[in-house]
């Protein structure tokens, strides 16, 4: 039988704008400590099953696939300074679930298609292929419970001249993009780094595998 945190048990440490942290007591005088962006009464360890299995990502990663007459499809990766790592991180699009994303029909879809448009330039559209590849992804559930969805969008582009990063907000910093042939995305899956030298993240593990398995092109 599974260890139950009741409410009651978890009680705050930390709290900051951006970020928590909680001593979930999950039996007499033992703890577990939680770094979260959720606030108490969200936090997934308290959840039901039923509400668990329903649970909203904190964010969207997207898996972006260009296709262009006359040529092999390209998945679009950007250079985006992740502040921990010090480091500019060949990385997916991505972002946060915003309150305005939630309380749309598709939750994930919206917050893929601005996240898109924000760091990309480019507007999904109708004709378009956006899909949902996986609702929730555990980033580390061994020290924190934030959490991806992935989402694929599979855009006809006539021209890359239209990329832009001037949609960036907040601390966001990017420089430049890569468009990744399905050769170049199997030789940094076997490098385990980027041209620089330079690791990445999980998520853009994910992406690659997912745009040289092909399953994107089955949907």
């Amino acid at each position: 039988m599974k260890p139950e945190i009741k409410k009651e048990n978890v009680k705050p440490l930390f709290e900051s704008k951006f970020i928590k942290v909680f001593d979930l007591q999950y039996e007499e005088g033992k703890h577990y400590f939680n770094a979260t962006r959720r606030p108490a009464d969200n936090l997934m360890a308290i959840k039901t099953d039923e509400e668990f299995k329903t649970a909203l990502p904190d964010a969207v990663t997207c898996v972006v696939i260009l296709k262009t007459d006359g040529e092999e499809p390209k998945l679009l990766l950007d250079y985006e300074y992740r502040y921990p790592a010090g480091q500019l991180l060949l990385s997916p699009p991505a972002g946060l679930l915003d309150p305005e994303d939630a309380a749309c029909a598709e939750p994930l879809l919206a917050t893929a298609k601005r996240e898109i448009e924000e760091e990309t330039g480019l507007v999904v559209k109708e004709t378009d292929k956006l899909f949902t590849i996986n609702p929730l992804l555990f980033s580390t559930p061994g020290m924190t419970d934030e959490s991806n969805a992935l989402v694929c969008a599979v855009i006809q582009l006539d021209d890359t001249a239209r990329l832009s990063q001037e949609g960036a907000v907040g601390t966001e910093y990017f420089n430049g993009f890569e468009l990744i042939s399905k050769e170049d995305a199997l030789t940094l899956l076997q490098n385990g780094r980027d041209k620089n030298g330079i690791f990445y993240s999980v998520f853009t593990w994910a992406a690659l595998m997912y745009f040289v398995s092909g399953l994107w092109d089955t949907v």
